[in-house]
């Protein structure tokens, strides 16, 4: 068991404010996150892999892009209401796959914008259109089984395929058709796909969204899980201040500039505790 992992899961427009908040102040601590032998994102996390991996721009650029008025249009909703009805779906799903299947189903019969719209939504977000020399892993779950895959460079799709897929959030945004399949959010599997990380000895997991339901496990779960194989791993969570700057809805552009000052704000908590486990 060797190398370093860095898992990024989903939560939306503020997770990725969040997120990309915490890595900035843990590079101000000196702590380059970023430099994971592999970095696996799921959803909200996929666009943020996809972005450190790129080496574009800096973190502190990234950081103040997040900062900037959002586009003036109307923002998507997944409230606590679309939470508690996904919640409620996994408590009666025997497993990852069935729940799976049944998002699938609620995301193909759901009126969205159009598949290419969401794309080119996509990537003009994203820094590059290619995969990353370095190694970057992407979730995204099959419509039709439920079963998560894993993309990467390797799996002859593109990097905007690969990261719209992992967005496709059931209900809000459209499957995603690649190899004759469609294709719906990673995080449906799990919110951060920790799991992934398994044979890494240095794991840390920054996950927006703590908690799950039913059958998929939350990304605490995941992470003692590595640890009794032996890996290093701390998970990072928001703490209450994150949570009230995130809002009512992971959603909408104007609550992302709050929250990705909490997440740096929230980084000096975890900084020494991550130091121990990623420089040593």
């Amino acid at each position: 068991m060797a190398g370093t992992a860095l898992v990024l899961g989903g939560g939306g427009l503020t997770g990725i404010g969040w997120e990309i908040g915490m890595l900035a102040g843990l590079i101000d601590a000196g702590i380059d996150l970023t430099s994971a032998d592999v970095v696996i994102g799921t959803s909200a996390g996929s666009i943020v892999g996809a972005h450190v991996t790129s080496e574009r721009l800096t973190l502190e650029e990234m950081y103040e892009r997040q900062l900037a008025a959002p586009e003036a249009r109307s923002a998507a909703r997944m409230g606590p209401a679309a939470m508690a009805r996904f919640a409620a779906i996994a408590l009666r799903s025997r497993d990852a796959a069935s729940f799976g299947a049944r998002m699938g189903r609620l995301a193909l019969a759901a009126r969205t914008v159009p598949e290419a719209e969401q794309r080119a939504v996509i990537a003009r977000t994203l820094d590059s259109a290619d995969w990353p020399a370095r190694r970057l892993v992407i979730t995204a779950v099959d419509a039709a089984t439920g079963a998560r895959t894993a993309f990467d460079d390797t799996s002859g799709v593109s990097l905007i395929d690969a990261v719209t897929a992992s967005c496709a959030v059931p209900g809000v945004f459209p499957p995603v058709s690649l190899d004759g399949k469609r294709w719906i959010d990673g995080g449906v599997h799990s919110s951060a796909n920790a799991d992934l990380a398994a044979g890494y000895s240095r794991v840390v997991v920054i996950a927006p969204m703590a908690v799950s339901g039913g059958p998929i496990a939350a990304p605490r779960t995941q992470g003692e899980a590595l640890a009794r194989q032996g890996a290093r791993v701390r998970v990072i969570t928001p703490d209450r201040a994150a949570r009230a700057a995130f809002g009512r809805n992971v959603l909408d552009p104007a609550k992302r500039a709050d929250a990705a000052r909490a997440g740096r704000r929230q980084s000096a908590d975890h900084a020494e505790e991550i130091r121990r486990i990623w420089s040593e």
